[in-house]
């Protein structure tokens, strides 16, 4: 009986470990990949200096970090709805729920150019929220999940635009992002690592460190050569939905 308690233990701890580096490889996809873009004129951002937020606004996906609403409008034209994620992917909008009222939320979009709102409000509602969308009201809405991690509620800041100006054309190409993406690395492999050396079944502690290997290699191979951050997220998403995870 002891013999298959620790042998089904170690497959449930094995799953585990997968799991959790495919949250970590989102990640280190995510980071290592994203090409910086403050005052990058090619891409539109969003930034909200009181939380150190600088994030390129993308049209795809919001495993490519920060995205648009199809509905929304473009700044200054109308409602701008933006969403991003609370946690992986990078995190973008982590903070989100420390911006106050008062706090300026820019957007800088290329053939726009720089449009600031004011904080006028935070709020929490649920999922099944709808924004209003027209093109008289030149408001904000910056949209995450809350709490961090779960998908109960949507925190959502609102911010009416007050002021527009020519966008900051001083380009930076290096990624400041990459040490994320080797810390996440380093630090998956230095638990990985303590986990095997006190897993107290010894029998089957070369089979952790086996497994850990190998994630923590998958993790520095998407370090090296930076892999779509969509592909982890995927195989996640597909997790959640068939098993709940």
């Amino acid at each position: 009986m002891a013999f298959n308690n620790a042998k089904i233990t170690t497959i449930i701890v094995i799953i585990g470990i997968i799991v959790i580096g495919l949250y970590a490889l989102t990640d280190v996809a995510y980071n290592s990949s994203k090409i910086s873009i403050e005052k990058d004129v090619s891409y539109p951002i969003v930034s909200i200096q009181s939380i150190g937020l600088n994030e390129k606004i993308n049209n795809v996906s919001l495993s490519q970090g920060v995205m648009i609403d199809e509905v929304s409008k473009l700044p200054s034209k109308g409602t701008v709805v933006i969403h991003g994620h609370r946690t992986s992917y990078g995190s973008p909008f982590f903070r989100l729920n420390d911006v106050n009222v008062g706090d300026i939320i820019t957007l800088e979009w290329p053939g726009v150019g720089q449009v600031n709102y004011t904080v006028k409000n935070t709020t929490i509602v649920s999922p099944s929220h709808t924004i209003p969308i027209n093109n008289e009201t030149q408001t904000v809405y910056l949209i995450t999940c809350d709490p961090p991690g779960l998908s109960l509620n949507r925190l959502i800041i609102a911010g009416e635009m007050s002021g527009k100006g020519p966008l900051n054309d001083v380009i930076v190409e290096e990624n400041p992002y990459m040490q994320n993406a080797f810390v996440i690395c380093l630090l998956f492999l230095a638990l990985g690592f303590k986990l095997y050396q006190f897993y107290p079944f010894k029998e089957y502690r070369l089979f952790i460190l086996v497994t850990v290997l190998i994630v923590s290699g998958v993790l520095f191979f998407a370090y090296f050569v930076p892999i779509d951050p969509t592909i982890p997220g995927t195989i996640i998403s597909v997790l959640n939905g068939e098993f709940g995870l």
